[in-house]
Parts: C-alpha cells; structure tokens; sequence
C-alpha cells in the first residue's frame, strides 16, 4: 500500500534527509517545505508500500565484522535467520515480521496488522511454507510497532537480539522479509545515517514517529514492513519500517526502493515488544492536558502563525499546575515548533516520567513559557 508518509498527500517534493515534523493538509501552507515518505507494508495497495530488492552476497572476515567494512556474506546470513522470518497475511496485503519467543510471538509493525485490529484475520507464513492462525497482542501506533501471536509450535526459532547502540556509519547489514509477497526475501547494503527522526502515517490521532531511525540502502519495499535489519551475524538491529518516496511524473510518488529505507532501532523496538507483551500497550508520559492543531486558516484569530489548541487540562496534572489554562495555545515544545501534534509524540518517546519539558504559549496574545513535569 502506498502512502505519503506523515505528510498531507499534494505531491510535494522530498528532501533528502527527513528533520521537519510532519503536517496535516491544513497546515501544510504553513509549513510548505516539509519531508514526505512511504510506509512499508502492502495491505492496502493504496496506502502502504513494503521491502524488499536484489541480493547481494559477499565474504565477510573477522576484521571487516569488528571494524564495519566490507559486507556481509548474506547466504550465510539467510541460512541463519530466515527460519525466524514470517510473512504477516492480511486480507489481500501483507507484511513481514520475525519470531522473538519460542512459544510464538511475533513482532511487526502495527500498520501491518492494524486494518484486522476490529475485524479481520492475521495469518502467519513461515519460511518452510506452514501456516498458523494468529492474534494480535498489542499494538503501539506512536512507535508503529505491533506483537502477534500463533499457536500451536512451542518451540520456534527466534532471532538473535543485536545492538543498535553498537552500529556505525557504513556497517554492512541485511534486510529480510516478504516484498510484494514474496516471501523469505533478502536483500544487502549498508547503514547509510544513524539517528533519523521520520514521522510517518498512523491510525490514531497522529503520525508515528521513528525515533533515531536506521537509515539503510539495503533494498525494501512494501511487504518488508514489519521484517528484520540485520548485522552480519545475523542479529536483530532494526524492524524495517519506512521508505523515501520520490516524485514522478504528475507528481506521483514512486513506490520502490530508492536507497533510503529506515528501521526502528532494536533497542527500542524489543523493550516495546516485551511491554506489549505484558501489558498489551505502552504508557508514556504527558502532560495533563487535550490539545489540537490549529487550522492555519484561523491561527490568526489567536495572534500565532500555528500552534495546539488547548481544549481542557487534568486538574492537578502536570499543565495545570504550571498555569497552562484552557483556551491557551501552544506554540513550542523544548524550542521545537509546535505546527503539529508531532512535538508531543516526540517527547512522549523520548522522555519519562519526572522530566520536565519547556513549553511556550500564548494567551489573550500575550506569550509565556513554562516548565512542565511529565507525569505517568
């Protein structure tokens, strides 16, 4: 499925590299130069793209696996993690995602499987051809990450865990997954940047942001969505997620691979999984209060250029008590523009409980900045 990621879908250029938070078609005229991207994932074929591309195949020596260079003998790295691979089936689309327990959890991402969150079947295909039922767990629309499970097989193969803190700049790696359907897909490249922050499309009331993405040229397309990054052992160091998407002809965006794909890191991703595991969602910290988007078309009346509305607070939470009122607009997060309901996803991701976060506002058009606690 092709979609625009975390931006209103007008055909706008892409910048190279993804910064700018993403907006909503009012508030696109405000914020005109804004990067656009491609989910990973075939469900909808006019919605979501997935991963997948060539392979590519090498020898890897004990030196070029300490020091980054070289690349990975991917067939030996196919041997050794495909068994852990699957292709997530969803009504006509799919997507891909990889064994984590024995007793058959599996994690993707949550556009892969959301369409069958309120009716709908999940069906799981596993590198040998066997199929299983499968339930959906959790899901986390913010981070774009999902657990389901299959019964039936207590003792599958599970993917070694890497370290995503421990990759460099040029590091060969190797994505894995079910492009287009075609299941058991492996493609081969390098990490081509490190600690991206790409919003992209969600079902919930923002976009998912993927906080410090992997960005690879290793081929993906729709399909590898939800599928696995890995290193030249064979160890998880990302879930493949999103791609870039350039503009063709009358503005269209091309749906393949062009060389700039991005996982969520490992590190963030397995401690996510195991939360949804346990609990079937992830809490974050906020800040007490309801706030929407401003239409560009009225942020005038406010005397701000954009900004997030404030609806109502929690009495004696977090706003509140640093004198947020209703009525008030937002119009910064730590210094970050606040043009959209992104800089609170952000911070929710990249925050705890406890930590307090600067925020600007105005009221009856007069500005004011307070500290404000994030609480549970």
């Amino acid at each position: 499925m092709e979609q625009n990621d975390g931006i209103s879908p007008d055909g706008a250029e892409t910048p190279a590299v993804p910064q700018a938070p993403a907006a909503t078609d009012s508030e696109a005229a405000a914020k005109p130069n804004l990067p656009r991207w491609l989910i990973v994932s075939v469900a909808v074929l006019t919605a979501l793209v997935l991963v997948g591309g060539g392979f590519i195949a090498g020898t890897v020596t004990a030196s070029a696996l300490s020091s980054g260079r070289g690349a990975c003998d991917a067939e030996s790295v196919a041997n050794r993690v495909l068994p852990s691979i699957v292709t997530i089936v969803v009504g006509s689309g799919n997507g891909s995602g990889q064994v984590i327990t024995k007793d058959g959890y599996i994690l993707t991402n949550n556009h892969v499987i959301s369409s069958a969150a309120t009716s709908g079947t999940v069906t799981v295909r596993f590198s040998d051809g066997h199929e299983l039922p499968a339930t959906i767990v959790g899901r986390d629309p913010k981070t774009d990450l999902a657990v389901v499970k299959v019964e039936g097989d207590d003792d599958l193969q599970v993917i070694d865990e890497g370290d995503s803190g421990s990759l460099s700049v040029g590091q060969p790696v190797v994505a894995l997954g079910a492009p287009l359907g075609l299941y058991s897909t492996v493609t081969a490249g390098i990490v081509s940047a490190l600690g991206r922050n790409v919003p992209v499309p969600s079902d919930d009331d923002r976009n998912a942001i993927l906080v410090g993405a992997i960005q690879t040229d290793a081929s993906i397309n729709p399909g590898n969505s939800g599928g696995a990054l890995v290193d030249c052992r064979g160890r998880l160091v990302g879930v493949n997620t999103a791609i870039s998407s350039v503009p063709g002809a009358g503005g269209q965006n091309s749906t393949g691979s062009v060389g700039i794909g991005f996982a969520i890191p490992q590190a963030i991703a397995i401690p996510l999984a195991h939360q949804l595991i346990e609990d079937g969602k992830v809490t974050y910290p906020n800040i007490g209060a309801d706030l929407i988007p401003i239409p560009h078309a009225v942020a005038e009346h406010f005397g701000v250029e954009y900004g997030l509305f404030v609806q109502a607070t929690t009495a004696g939470g977090p706003a509140d008590e640093a004198g947020i009122r209703p009525g008030d607009v937002v119009t910064a997060v730590n210094g970050q523009a606040a043009a959209n309901l992104d800089v609170l996803t952000h911070v929710q991701l990249t925050s705890e409980a406890g930590d307090t976060v600067t925020i600007d506002y105005v009221r009856d058009g007069e500005k004011y900045t307070a500290p404000v606690t994030l609480a549970d």
